[in-house]
């Protein structure tokens, strides 16, 4: 029979980083962390641009993903909110299109799950490799 490690230390081992999950809707906010969370990364919320700046500043964060019920002005700001944090932080917008200077991966949130946590898993990757 083989052991099973105690919740606390499965948690710690499963974990592929640690995200800020920012959203301005909280409904929205739980479901999808659910999603994120089942996908093995650590979440931290943040809802609404002023929670996502304190927190941002707080640091600690291996991924930064902003969600769509952001306004247009969130997702375009957060984003330099994010690298000056950190250089080394990954951000992930969805709901978005074109090219922002600071933003690693912008993608359109309706293709489904599976895309967003093909997108999160991409970025931790190369954000894995860059730092070794």
């Amino acid at each position: 029979m083989s052991k099973v490690a105690p919740k606390s230390t499965r948690a710690a081992s499963a974990t592929r980083g640690k995200i800020l999950y920012c959203e301005s809707d909280g409904t929205v906010l739980k479901a999808q962390s659910a999603m994120f969370e089942r996908a093995g990364y650590a979440v931290e919320h943040a809802c609404g641009r002023a929670t996502a700046e304190q927190a941002l500043r707080k640091g600690g964060y291996d991924l930064v993903v902003l969600g769509h019920t952001l306004t247009k002005d969130d997702r375009h700001h957060l984003p330099y909110m994010a690298k000056k944090a950190s250089q080394n932080i990954q951000v992930l917008v969805l709901h978005a299109s074109g090219k922002h200077p600071a933003v690693d991966y912008a993608m359109d949130s309706r293709d489904g799950e599976r895309a967003v946590i093909a997108a999160l898993n991409a970025l931790a990757e190369e954000r894995l490799l860059v730092a070794s």
